[in-house]
């Protein structure tokens, strides 16, 4: 979001004095060369856009092209954290189809009025463990979460601790614009610790528990995580309920 971009840049050159990246360096504008570049549904999607405003980063939608696919016309369950001008939620239903349950969440009370047909918008903070447990309960339950929130870290790793354990078997938390996770004035910075970079990196080493902590190699204490994939700023976490590890060789002579 612009409004994003110049609050960080103007905090950014507040606590460096000069920084060496600047937010508003990444702000492009959309020519026919430019577009031709990006090819997929959303890309379609969004490069056609007529209605509300959406703002995104375009190399995101070969991502949401392969980790959406296998939701498409069905009933999926989907929550956005951050709405903004309304137009995202427009484009997950024009993506996902009529069957779809979308819901947004958003601190502005003014993204009230993008609750209509395509989605759900309920006013709240995305670290409110309270407020985010009741809309999932509205929604009757939990297939993928975008986080496209404050992008600050702390509000981040919130979101994540209540949001993920709701998550349907099978389903997918993506955060967004995880570069922020290296800029100041989203709590960030190259390996400062709970960004949601590093948050991250310490899943990882959970997913492997049962390698390294004794007695650990069960059911109940392997995280029901399948894969942690990284992109540019995108991390896609699949939740699966995960069996015991064993290497084995057949036949069994």
């Amino acid at each position: 979001m612009v409004s994003i971009f110049t609050r960080a840049s103007r905090k950014l050159r507040k606590v460096t004095g000069a920084a060496t990246v600047d937010p508003m360096d990444f702000y492009g504008q959309v020519t026919e060369p430019y577009r031709t570049q990006f090819e997929g549904r959303c890309a379609d999607l969004f490069f056609e856009n007529k209605g509300r405003i959406i703002h995104k980063w375009p190399h995101y939608f070969q991502v949401y092209d392969e980790v959406m696919a296998p939701y498409i016309g069905t009933e999926v369950r989907m929550l956005e954290i951050g709405v903004f001008r309304g137009g995202s939620l427009e484009l997950w239903r024009r993506l996902l189809g009529e069957k779809a349950i979308i819901f947004g969440i958003d601190i502005d009370p003014q993204c009230r009025q993008y609750d209509d047909s395509n989605a759900s918008v309920r006013i709240g903070s995305q670290d409110d463990p309270v407020f985010l447990k009741e809309t999932v309960s509205e929604m009757g339950g939990l297939d993928i979460v975008l986080d496209d929130g404050s992008h600050v870290a702390k509000h981040q790793r919130a979101s994540y601790e209540t949001l993920f354990p709701l998550l349907s078997d099978g389903g997918i938390y993506i955060i967004e614009d995880m570069h922020t996770a290296y800029w100041p004035a989203f709590d960030g910075g190259l390996r400062r610790k709970g960004t949601a970079i590093e948050f991250l990196k310490q899943k990882v080493d959970q997913m492997h528990r049962h390698y390294y902590e004794k007695d650990s190699n069960s059911t109940e204490a392997i995280p029901p995580i399948e894969s942690i994939q990284f992109f540019d700023s995108i991390a896609v976490v699949k939740k699966r309920r995960q069996l015991p590890r064993y290497h084995v060789k057949v036949p069994n002579v």
